[in-house]
């Protein structure tokens, strides 16, 4: 894992679960909830679990809450990109509206930083290899900045079975193939996780943080 990681990616691609758990698992300093677009998971809302992990959440000002959804963020946000000697995780808002704030942080894009996109092909947007080819040129077109990675993430909740998985992959390694992107993780929820089932890049196995159930 490299120093800073931009998570990015579709509505409802499962971004901000995605995000604690690389943040917790990979033990970095920093996370920054930067999704100010349509916050309905929102990281920040594990101030409190995090900092007993000892990740500092980074987002809006204190006087915004927790809950406040305000289109601002704090100067805070560039201070793991400025502090070479730490670890982040920037967690960002959906598909290109989201990632456009990206082009802020365009002088500090480095070989340490990743930005990668997190896919589930059951997601109406990304159904398909054309599909999510078309959402990685959006939100690069937007941001201004190339994605270096892929996370698979793909499921159906509850319903999701081991042929869900493979269907996923094969998609996901298609994309990877066309555009010589690597498929960086795959995640897969700990009830499903068989360690004997091959997955493309590391399996980053979740637990549900901000989704209390598995519904």
């Amino acid at each position: 894992m490299k120093r800073i990681t931009f998570i990015v990616g579709h509505y409802g691609s499962g971004k901000s679960e995605v995000a604690v758990n690389l943040a917790i698992q990979k033990k970095v300093d920093y996370l920054l909830d930067l999704d100010i677009v349509n916050p309905y998971f929102r990281t920040r809302e594990l101030t409190q679990m995090l900092k007993e992990k000892n990740i500092e959440m980074i987002s809006t000002t204190p006087l915004n809450g927790q809950y406040g959804d305000l289109p601002y963020l704090s100067k805070d946000v560039f201070l793991p990109l400025i502090k070479k000697d730490c670890q982040a995780i920037y967690d960002l808002g959906g598909n290109d509206a989201g990632a456009i704030i990206l082009r802020q942080f365009s002088e500090h894009i480095d070989e340490s930083v990743d930005v990668l996109l997190v896919v589930n092909v059951f997601r109406e947007q990304t159904q398909s290899i054309d599909a999510i080819i078309k959402q990685i040129r959006s939100i690069e077109s937007a941001c201004g900045i190339p994605i270096t990675g892929l996370i698979n993430n793909s499921h159906l909740l509850k319903e999701t079975v081991k042929a869900d998985l493979v269907h996923g992959d094969a998609l996901v390694k298609e994309v990877s193939k066309q555009l010589h992107l690597p498929i960086v993780y795959t995640a897969i929820h700990a009830n499903l996780y068989d360690p004997s089932f091959e997955v493309s890049g590391e399996a980053l196995v979740l637990k549900l943080y901000l989704r209390k159930s598995w519904l």
